[in-house]
């Protein structure tokens, strides 16, 4: 029976978050003048009085909202192509590149947005759980589909994405308090193993 691979994505298998780097190689001045709006915000998550996904969606929607899917897509190939592979720990990409592909499924379940984290999950042929940017009429709105995929929520895609498939064994990979939801739904468990 297939094994599962559940890896989370910023700090798992990369050295530093992904949001921050993406948002400030899209549009550096941009980033710069919404990074220092955002930075009251920024102080009460420290001491949990701002809710983490209206804090997130704020600072994403503040650079990317009415930004075209090509523009957006376009520029995320262009940080992948940047950043693969010194953005990775070295023992992650050791790790992925001796996957048994016949006898394993292998996620990236990540909080980050789909538009950015996508081109990784190509390069690694994994599937990606992630949270997702929402586009109309292909312009992106500033808003998500669903829910910020962290915490139970990453278990509720999960679940939604393996249906009734069956597994020998689930094994997660996590960093995070984000991860712990992931960690009780797997057999096996593993926190900051490739650091």
């Amino acid at each position: 029976m297939k094994k599962l691979y559940l890896f989370d994505f910023d700090g798992t298998l990369t050295y530093k978050d992904t949001m921050f780097l993406f948002l400030k190689f899209y549009d550096p001045a941009k980033f710069s003048v919404q990074f220092l709006k955002h930075v009251p915000l920024f102080a009460l998550l420290k001491f949990k009085l701002a809710d983490p996904e209206a804090v997130k969606k704020s600072f994403i929607s503040s650079i990317l909202k009415g930004q075209s899917r090509y523009q957006i897509e376009k520029k995320a190939q262009q940080f992948f192509e940047e950043n693969y592979p010194s953005l990775f720990r070295q023992n992650a990409l050791d790790f992925i590149n001796n996957i048994d592909r016949e006898n394993t499924e292998s996620y990236i379940v990540s909080a980050s947005l789909d538009i950015w984290v996508k081109p990784f999950a190509e390069k690694f042929n994994m599937k990606l759980l992630s949270t997702q940017a929402e586009f109309k009429d292909d312009i992106f709105t500033g808003n998500f589909v669903g829910n910020n995929c962290n915490k139970q929520e990453k278990v509720n895609r999960i679940k939604l994405e393996i249906a009734d498939k069956k597994f020998g064994k689930i094994i997660a990979f996590g960093d995070t308090s984000g991860d712990k939801a992931m960690f009780k739904f797997a057999n096996e468990s593993h926190y900051r193993f490739f650091h």
